[in-house]
Parts: structure tokens; C-alpha cells; sequence
């Protein structure tokens, strides 16, 4: 006991001076907090009144950018969401009808351009059907928080971009897709569109799409957030520039990646 007080003798300041010591050191405690403080008000006054970018002030969109760069280089053709067994479906809530509100017209087709084509393609859904059918059980997850299993049934995006560009013809490295009236539409990148389980689908659960789940044809893209997954595609164009995107331009990530 001896010993331990010898080499940690205790410190005992006068009582006047330890109120000074503890006064000295709150204001520097209250000087540096405010600081920090007044930076980070500051800081966030700069960000909110910075100017908009696609729906958000421009440093916000600077960081969305920065994610989506590191998303991309990520992914990978061997970066494969998880499959899931048919009991374990459902869940997907049919959300969104944006271009769809008009009934679904009976002589339905999709155009299929790029920029080196004077003329789009049109494609009706026995074309889509010639291709090699996929099947897949996989999770759709909504930007809202929610999520749920679907088991869907159409074409690899990638086998009819290699049945449109012939020739193993370059693809250029954006697509753009969109409603026949363009009021909703996603843009992608190439790396994504061409993912093994991105899918041209006309199937949900063993059926035919339904009209509100984006009957004819609709895209599903597992490594993406719902709002990707358009529905009623109408028009598709492989682009060399980003293309626009509805929800990136109210604010969201353009990439959108999970």
C-alpha cells in the first residue's frame, strides 16, 4: 500500500483554486462546442442553400454521384442478388402507375432506337417471347423501406441487346427506357442493363402480367431499387450520353443501387 502511494502520490488542490481549474476548463469546453456547432450550422446553411441539381442542392448531388461511382465499380456480372424457393414468395406491392393510367391499348409494341438509327425497331411481345424464356425468384426492394419476393419470367435485357446489336456491334454505354408517352423513365448504365438478372419480364408468379404490375412488358433488375424497375415499357434507346432519370431529377440517386 506504501509502495502504490509512493509512486502515484495523490494531487490536492486548494478548494479555490480547483473552482478556477473547472471554470477555466468550461469555457474552453463551451468555446470548442460552440465552434463545432456554429461550423456545422454553417456548413449545412451552405449546403440547403447551395443551387439545385436535379432536384437537390449540388453538393448533395456531388455525394449521390460519389456513391453511385463506387456502386458501379462494385458491380459486377458476378455480383448476383440472392435467389430465394417458391414458398417464400410475395409481398411486392404493385406501387406506382405513372404513364399507365390510360387502359392498356390491344395493339401494344416497344420501339428500339439508337443514336447511329435513323428509324427505331418496333418489337410486339412474341418477338420478346422468341427469345430464351429465364426464370428467377428474387427480392424487389422499394425505396419507401419495404420489400418482398416475386418470381419473375421474360428474357435476359443482355440476350436482346445481343439480338439488336448484330454483328457484336459496340453497345453504347447508356440505355435509356420509358413509357409509350415518356412520363416515366429510367435511365441505366450499361454495366447494370446487361447484368445476367436484369429481365425483360412477362411473367409474375407464373402469370401473365397484370395490367397494375406493368402489363405487357416491364423491366426487373434485382441489383437496383424499385423505382428502376419501370413498367409498361414502351420505348428503349441505347444512348452514348447519361440519360435522364424521373426520380433522379426529383432528388434521388441517380444509380439507385442496392
Amino acid at each position: 500500500m506504501e509502495m502504490n502511494e509512493h509512486r502515484h502520490p495523490k494531487l490536492v488542490l486548494p478548494e479555490k483554486e480547483a473552482e478556477q481549474n473547472l471554470k477555466r476548463r468550461s469555457r474552453r469546453s463551451f468555446l470548442v462546442g460552440g465552434a463545432a456547432a456554429a461550423a456545422g450550422i454553417g456548413f449545412y446553411k451552405w449546403v440547403t442553400s447551395a443551387a439545385d441539381e436535379d432536384g437537390v442542392p449540388w453538393p448533395q448531388r456531388r455525394v449521390l454521384d460519389a456513391n453511385g461511382r463506387i456502386a458501379h465499380a462494385y458491380l459486377s456480372d458476378s455480383h448476383l442478388m440472392p435467389t430465394y424457393s417458391p414458398e417464400q414468395v410475395g409481398g411486392v406491392k404493385p406501387n406506382g402507375n405513372i404513364g399507365m393510367e390510360q387502359p392498356l391499348a390491344g395493339d401494344w409494341h416497344m420501339e428500339v432506337t439508337s443514336e447511329s438509327m435513323e428509324q427505331p425497331a418496333r418489337f410486339t411481345l412474341a418477338d420478346i417471347k422468341a427469345l430464351p424464356k429465364v426464370e428467377m425468384i428474387t427480392k424487389f426492394c422499394c425505396i419507401e423501406g419495404w420489400s418482398g419476393i416475386a418470381h419473375w419470367g421474360g428474357v435476359r435485357f443482355s440476350e436482346f441487346t445481343r439480338q439488336f446489336f448484330k454483328n457484336n456491334a459496340p453497345v453504347p454505354p447508356y440505355v435509356y427506357m420509358a413509357t409509350a408517352d415518356e412520363d416515366y423513365y429510367v435511365g441505366l448504365d450499361r454495366k447494370s442493363a446487361l447484368h445476367p438478372q436484369t429481365l425483360l419480364a412477362y411473367e409474375q408468379d407464373g402469370k401473365p402480367l397484370e395490367e397494375r404490375r406493368g402489363a405487357p412488358l416491364r423491366l426487373v433488375i434485382p441489383v437496383k431499387y424499385g423505382i428502376k424497375n419501370i413498367k409498361r415499357i414502351g420505348l428503349i434507346k441505347y444512348m452514348n450520353d447519361k440519360p435522364g432519370d424521373y426520380w433522379a431529377e426529383e432528388g434521388y440517386d441517380w444509380f439507385a443501387g442496392l
